[in-house]
């Protein structure tokens, strides 16, 4: 096979059981480079709290800028117990929405889909969550993470007043619209745009940019409007009535991470996020599990990397145009899980267990 020209990736491992996780996507990566010829250039760093433990700084400036220079990022997990005391600038997590800004990341795909394997794993019956495959889209970049103004301040009477500032601006909200509507043309054709226009002026501008760009540039498409508690309870009720979900980052930080939950372990489950493309059609994105760092099973090999190795599995597909390889991978992975193989969290009777690494070779050695 000729060589392709070389394309760098990111590795960013972070915190708890992210090094752990990371690097059997690594193995995967390492591996397609010597049987596929694809020739990734792979480099790795610190981020959030390792990097503070080293530099004071969740994120240094000259790992941004190799963020910047990079066609994908994978980044494992940030945080833990041992820097919740720190000032909120230094935090962790402070890495993560800096790299979403700085990098125009506006964004956030989050598949919710419930493997046959693993539909007991589910706290709900399985012909509620059989054949579950939802898509969450939500906004990344805007609302009462990044409104201003913002922050505590002393009032009278000694008592203090905590700000956040919930906006969106019409072109925040048409880009990211744009995104659904582009999956469900791919998919079952159906959006649920979610918000709570009922009581925020916030959510009537969201229910009204969606339905002018769904009017103008989708008529094939079917769009509900849905008030986002409602969604949360509809989830539950009857989830298989969604397909591709889009919604502000409020709503869409709690409503992904319910979802995740109906498949039984958000240790399955992989996220992207994304930003426009360029004219030359390349877009700047970075790739991670939807579990947390995980620090009290960190070290004990463990974790789940399949999340990890399906976050991969979205950048061959969705920045790096592998779609033949993106399939081998989810594939390899749905082999195991017909093999029995199981991690920790997933294990149950009758199935065999194995470690974070075991589950990575397994993974590698179904690839063809």
């Amino acid at each position: 096979m000729i060589k392709t020209k070389k394309r760098k990736i990111l590795l960013l491992p972070g915190d708890g059981i992210g090094p752990e996780v990371v690097a059997e996507a690594r193995k995967i990566i390492e591996w397609l480079n010597k049987k596929k010829s694809l020739d990734f250039q792979i480099d790795e760093d610190l981020v959030g709290g390792a990097s503070y433990q080293k530099h004071k700084n969740p994120i240094t400036d000259e790992v941004f800028y190799k963020a910047l220079e990079s066609e994908a990022i994978i980044l494992g997990a940030v945080g833990g117990p041992k820097w919740d005391n720190l000032e909120f600038s230094k935090k962790p997590e402070r890495a993560l929405l800096k790299l979403r800004k700085e990098l125009k990341l506006f964004a956030n795909l989050r598949p919710a889909i419930c493997f046959k394997q693993l539909v007991e794993a589910s706290s709900l019956k399985p012909e509620i969550v059989s054949g579950l495959d939802i898509m969450i889209v939500r906004e990344l970049t805007g609302g009462i993470y990044f409104g201003e103004p913002r922050g505590i301040k002393p009032i009278e009477n000694g008592e203090r007043r905590g700000t956040n500032t919930h906006t969106y601006t019409s072109n925040e909200i048409i880009r990211v619209a744009k995104v659904a509507f582009e999956l469900a043309q791919k998919r079952n054709k159906k959006v649920t745009s979610c918000e709570k226009s009922n009581v925020m002026e916030s959510g009537v501008l969201w229910r009204e940019e969606v339905q002018k760009i769904k009017d103008k540039d989708y008529p094939n498409i079917e769009l509900n409007h849905m008030l986002a508690d409602n969604c949360a309870m509809q989830l539950l009720r009857n989830p298989k009535q969604f397909d591709v979900i889009v919604t502000d980052n409020l709503f869409g930080d709690m409503l992904s991470d319910e979802a995740a939950m109906l498949t039984g372990s958000i240790g399955l489950l992989p996220s992207a996020s994304l930003g426009a493309k360029d004219k030359n059609g390349k877009m700047r994105s970075m790739y991670e599990p939807i579990h947390g760092a995980a620090s009290d099973i960190a070290g004990k090999s463990v974790a789940n990397p399949i999340a990890a190795i399906l976050s991969f599995s979205m950048a061959l597909r969705y920045s790096l145009d592998l779609d033949k390889e993106a399939d081998n991978l989810d594939q390899a992975v749905q082999k195991v899980l017909d093999d029995g193989l199981r991690t920790k969290d997933i294990l149950s009777k009758g199935k065999k267990e194995v470690s974070t690494s075991q589950m990575g070779d397994a993974i590698i050695s179904k690839l063809k």
